[in-house]
């Protein structure tokens, strides 16, 4: 491409900057937790629509995708899941089709106490952005739109058809992308601008969620002996897990991915409830955990391994003996995915072309980075074929208080997006 053409792209990147943070700010603004995005995918539909973008906006339904690999268990209605599509129809189709994906539900914010500000009442300050979802991933949707809108400025679209996705689902199944691939879009690479601090992601570990449950039995604390206390039992379980944590993090168990990095696959206790009364011991307990998985491990095999796991530390209480725990999964089943394995030339071209637009932008090389979280990524490249770059703006205290993007960070991630779609996909007049 003309380097004059990416100078007029880049300048009309900054020129519109301002009107991509405000964008920004009102997507933030919306409590976008999983359930409640509606309002936030009804905003960014208005969004797309008002640009001439074929927008599609349909309910996730359970039926249509259940049977498909990747699909992750789910409880409780799907009524409220809505996946957004915005597509652009080439006229002269001379160049590389594109997806532009991203998540808009968002992690619960927790205890408000604990922010310095209300977190959907976004704010800049110190050249970053606050609130929930700044950089989990609104900036990352933002950075699509804006690009997009770059080229519009300077005259351009996109020479070849191109899918903008603004999916629900990603923070516990991902099953809002896997709708997108059920519902037949396509194209020849994703990208997918999650907040990685402007690093190519080359590798992304499985996520398995599931719940244990406890029946312990019940009688009040002044006979606490005869009874069995369902949270006491849960602690020599979660320790027995924690071991088996450590063996799959030994340097011989690790993915040749992560053969650099201490401790790659986490576990974590998210959640647990249990008992009803302070003077009665608990009769019940329940606690959700979530476990890291390789590239390439076998789910089953993980599952079953689990299992064993918690079998074997439930025979050293004499009650769980008798009342084994209860394992449930539901949320991520997500396997594993590593961009750096695939070898093929248009894998290849893909990432090539991203990285001349982040040296263009930054001046520097594309940093690759193998991480410990998931992302979408996977069903594009495991389940469609399709190389998926994992490309996004610096942001900090994601999933935490005081959540923030970077935003010369998110300046120079649109720049590069723009640049990439006008490289990947060509450019026609509008």
């Amino acid at each position: 491409m003309d380097a004059s053409i990416e100078t007029q792209i880049l300048t009309a990147v900054d020129a519109a900057f301002d009107q991509e943070l405000d964008f920004l700010a009102e997507l933030v603004a919306f409590p976008s937790r999983r359930g409640e995005e509606q309002a936030a995918q009804d905003f960014m539909a208005q969004a797309l629509e008002a640009r001439g973008y074929a927008v599609d906006r349909w309910q996730v339904e359970v039926a249509d995708i259940q049977h498909l690999p990747g699909f992750s268990p789910v409880i409780g209605s799907y009524e409220d899941a809505v996946n957004v599509v915005g597509s652009h129809a080439s006229r002269k189709k001379s160049g590389r089709s594109l997806i532009l994906n991203g998540h808009m539900d968002v992690v619960p914010e927790g205890p408000l106490t604990m922010w310095d500000q209300p977190p959907y009442a976004p704010h800049i300050a110190g050249g970053w952005m606050y609130g929930r979802g700044a950089g989990d991933m609104k900036a990352g949707i933002a950075a699509n739109l804006y690009a997009l809108d770059a080229l519009r400025a300077c005259g351009f679209a996109p020479a070849a058809d191109l899918h903008f996705q603004s999916v629900v689902e990603e923070e516990c199944t991902g099953n809002g992308a896997l709708a997108c691939l059920q519902r037949g879009y396509k194209g020849e690479a994703v990208l997918i601008p999650e907040p990685f601090a402007e690093a190519l992601v080359t590798a992304q570990v499985g996520v398995l969620w599931f719940q244990v449950h406890l029946q312990g039995l019940p009688t009040h604390v002044a006979y606490a002996g005869d009874g069995a206390n369902a949270i006491e039992a849960a602690v020599p379980l979660i320790a027995a897990l924690h071991e088996l944590e450590a063996r799959w993090n030994r340097p011989e168990a690790r993915s040749c991915h992560y053969a650099d990095h201490a401790h790659p696959l986490n576990l974590n206790v998210g959640k647990i409830q249990g008992g009803d009364w302070t003077s009665s011991v608990p009769a019940w307990c329940v606690f959700d955990l979530r476990m890291g998985l390789y590239p390439g491990q076998d789910m089953q095999a993980a599952k079953a391994e689990i299992e064993a796991c918690l079998q074997e530390a439930a025979q050293g209480n004499a009650f769980l003996r008798k009342h084994a725990p209860k394992i449930v999964y539901h949320g991520f089943q997500a396997e594993g995915y590593a961009l750096g394995d695939d070898q093929r030339l248009g894998t290849l071209a893909a990432i090539e072309t991203l990285e001349g637009a982040h040296q263009r932008v930054t001046g520097a090389t594309l940093d690759r980075l193998a991480i410990t979280a998931t992302t979408d990524a996977r069903f594009f490249g495991l389940y469609a074929d399709t190389p998926a770059l994992v490309y996004g703006p610096k942001a900090e205290a994601i999933h935490g208080f005081n959540e923030r993007v970077e935003l010369e960070s998110l300046r120079r991630v649109t720049q590069a997006t723009a640049l990439f779609i006008a490289n990947w996909c060509g450019l026609e007049a509008v």
